[in-house]
């Protein structure tokens, strides 16, 4: 097993970042890292508007994988996440849903044995740690850590955590995956835009998958398969994602898109991932199917 301290870390997704780590297909990787706001916050005065805005979101990594190409999938397996005891909820300057109807605050929370969060002395609740930050690097132009996009990035879904296996596009040789921004928990859309912002580490095993091709980052957990899409628009991030389902269900399940369609609208769900930025900030958008009995995986 491979180990990458928080140390290695960047603040953006770039195919110029030279790597920290060389693996072969196959190999496991832990990555530890910092809390989303390189530990800046310490205690309860310490408000979000008074860190530096440059050191945000920072990303374990990157990693290359020797055998990736351009067109291949990064298979990603998430065996464990293990959080520190404490975390951070926040307001953010003119963001969230409900920040018209908030003041700017600082929350300290204790979290045990990675698994109970003690919102206050009366309030406590179990926890799934999770990953925020996960992605490659585009083949383009780089992508700050806080942002989202086809190559993953922020894409901020509590479906990646302990038991989940993350795929992703290769678009530069060797992937350059890096990752980073885990929680205690977060709620769906983390409409304060924070979850409970947390140190942690992550035991990951990384494969290349050859012979099939994905635009955007999808998510397998033991019950479901989750397409994952962001824009700058709600409705179009929603459908992204709807399509990108809809084209595996008729290439995987030999359905006509009339029947995908009509299928994901009985079986599935549309879900948010995060929709508390302010636009032109993307939203993320997920569509997820279940596994159905005797049906063919859709991807790996």
């Amino acid at each position: 097993m491979h180990y990458l301290s928080r140390e290695q870390s960047v603040f953006s997704f770039s195919r110029h970042h030279q790597p920290v780590l060389r693996i072969n297909s196959g190999q496991s990787v832990t990555f530890q890292t910092y809390d989303c706001f390189s530990n800046q916050i310490q205690t309860e005065a310490d408000l979000v508007a008074s860190i530096d805005f440059a050191r945000v979101n920072p990303a374990t990594g990157p990693v290359f994988v020797e055998e990736a190409r351009p067109g291949d999938v990064l298979k990603v397996e998430v065996h464990d996440v293990r959080v520190r005891d404490w975390g951070v909820i926040s307001t953010l300057p003119e963001m969230g849903v409900l920040i018209h109807k908030a003041e700017p605050k600082t929350k300290i929370i204790t979290v045990e044995n990675s698994s109970i969060a003690h919102f206050d002395e009366r309030i406590r609740f179990d926890v799934t740690p999770m990953i925020g930050v996960i992605g490659v690097a585009p083949a383009g132009e780089d992508v700050p850590c806080g942002h989202p996009g086809a190559h993953g990035g922020n894409i901020d879904t509590h479906t990646i955590t302990r038991g989940s296996i993350v795929y992703l596009p290769v678009n530069v040789e060797g992937a350059l995956f890096a990752l980073g921004d885990v929680h205690a928990s977060m709620g769906d859309g983390e409409i304060c835009g924070t979850g409970i912002e947390i140190a942690g580490e992550v035991d990951t095993t990384l494969s290349v998958v050859k012979g099939q091709t994905i635009t955007r980052p999808m998510v397998e957990t033991s019950d479901s398969w989750y397409t994952i899409a962001e824009d700058h628009d709600i409705s179009r991030a929603i459908r992204i994602a709807c399509e990108d389902m809809q084209t595996l269900l008729v290439e995987k399940w030999n359905l006509t898109p009339t029947d995908a369609y009509l299928l994901m609208s009985v079986a599935g769900d549309v879900q948010m991932c995060q929709c508390c930025k302010p636009s032109p900030v993307e939203v993320v958008a997920r569509f997820r199917m279940p596994k159905l009995k005797n049906m063919p995986r859709l991807i790996g």
